[in-house]
């Protein structure tokens, strides 16, 4: 029997170019794919839901949940923290599951340096205008938030050569195709497989 070993996807990318959608995309067309769910202080924005988009909570509970050392990694991302629980990601990994991330590029590299093996994909929009564009009609953020997250993502993007992947947003169907095409490869990488290939060996 053919054991594998689960394999860390990180998504990252600047605020707009589609990555929330990319990765809600991903696990419907991949059920089996497990999605880890950050914690954050940032205030819920409609249609979010508590325990499936993230879970909210307020600065002083996730301060604590850091100096427990029970954060994975954690980022200040526009004025907001940002953290990803270490405990179900390792037993998802463990298990043998496949993990998804949604993490920005602070987190990306502390995750690196935790998980060697994890896929770091980053994900751009076209072109800053149309990041731009995305942005306004998101209609989530004020001007003066909007040119922050736009200052943020240029210095985002200059990162993009310290990912495995790069995808760029044109169409959303296309970039889903090259994100389901990342999982299925990687999944089938001879590192993951070497625990468990007795059974396959040629006996001469």
């Amino acid at each position: 029997m053919i054991r594998r070993l689960g394999a860390l996807f990180v998504v990252s990318a600047p605020s707009g170019a589609g990555k929330t959608t990319l990765c809600r995309e991903a696990r419907l067309r991949i059920p089996e794919l497990a999605y880890s769910v950050s914690v954050t202080t940032r205030p819920r924005r409609p249609g979010e839901i508590e325990g499936t988009d993230f879970r909210f909570v307020d600065e002083p509970t996730f301060r604590a949940m850091l100096d427990r050392g029970e954060l994975a990694e954690w980022a200040t991302v526009h004025g907001s923290l940002y953290g990803t629980p270490a405990a179900p990601l390792d037993l998802a990994l463990r298990e043998g599951r496949d993990v998804l991330l949604d993490i920005d590029t602070q987190g990306a590299a502390q995750l690196r340096k935790r998980y060697p093996e994890a896929v770091l994909i980053f994900l751009v929009a076209p072109s800053m205008a149309e990041l731009e564009t995305r942005l306004h009609e998101r209609r989530s953020d004020g001007d003066v938030e909007i040119a922050r997250r736009l200052a943020r993502a240029r210095e985002e993007i200059a990162l993009w050569k310290q990912y495995h992947y790069l995808i760029v947003n044109r169409d959303v169907k296309e970039a889903m195709d090259q994100l389901t095409a990342i999982i299925q490869a990687e999944r089938c990488r001879t590192s993951r497989l070497g625990l468990a290939l007795t059974d396959l060996e040629v006996k001469e």
